[in-house]
């Protein structure tokens, strides 16, 4: 296995296992995609894929749709992505990715928990180098199609690692950060049915800890995960 799909193997985050918390993160992302790009799906790619993923995580189309009017609506809250950084206890380094409408409520919150649990909150950029940002895509797999063949054909396309989840029954394909839209319009020509498509930190190396350590940094994550504004926690812990 690769070093991506190793990761992501070991860092699913107990939200996803919260459907109310599903909904809140997809709910956000729908928001801000569809003010970035326009509320329709067709001339929205970012914006399709959210829309096929609400749709396997059985979001209510309603809330679908509330989502995207939100992009539109003066009333309604203006949604800001900013990535906090700072190391957890035992020197662990921790990328916090938040949708805030109120960034002094959301720093304050994370400065809290870093200080809380023994760690500490760092500038922006001081910590990023530590990682590679990529995109992740979900797909189904079709019949007859050979993993080797096709990270072959998908390599020109910016795809860096394909895996096969036994688990899920699905295909994870990693590719560059900026390949995101190449990799997306790949599949859809294709007729790949995509589950997900995410953006994700993958550590390039990894520090051990002991079993104690371990409970203490995975106190600090779930204090990460617990809160509203928080969409995705990565880290390079083994």
């Amino acid at each position: 296995m690769g070093r991506a799909f190793e990761y992501r193997k070991a860092t699913k985050l107990k939200r996803w296992g919260n459907m109310a918390r599903v909904f809140t993160k997809l709910g956000k992302q729908i928001t801000i995609a569809a003010k970035e790009g326009g509320s329709d799906p067709d001339t929205n790619p970012r914006l399709r894929v959210l829309i096929q993923q609400s749709k396997k995580e059985n979001m209510p189309k309603e809330n679908v749709e509330r989502a995207i009017k939100k992009a539109t609506s003066k009333e309604a809250a203006d949604y800001k992505e900013i990535i906090y950084e700072g190391y957890g206890p035992h020197g662990i380094a921790i990328l916090v990715e938040t949708a805030t409408d109120n960034n002094m409520r959301t720093v304050a919150n994370i400065r809290s928990y870093f200080n809380k649990y023994g760690g500490s909150l760092g500038t922006s950029g001081s910590l990023q180098f530590l990682f590679d940002h990529q995109c992740v895509f979900k797909i189904t797999p079709k019949k007859g199609v050979d993993l080797e063949e096709l990270e072959l054909e998908l390599i020109d396309f910016g795809v860096e690692e394909i895996e096969y989840d036994e688990e899920e029954q699905v295909i994870l394909l990693y590719g560059e950060f900026h390949a995101y839209a190449a990799i997306q319009k790949y599949l859809e020509e294709n007729g790949y049915e995509i589950h997900s498509a995410e953006f994700e930190w993958i550590p390039n190396d990894y520090k051990e800890v002991t079993d104690e350590q371990r409970l203490a940094l995975e106190k600090l994550l779930e204090k990460f995960e617990e809160d509203e504004d928080v969409q995705n926690v990565f880290h390079n812990m083994k």
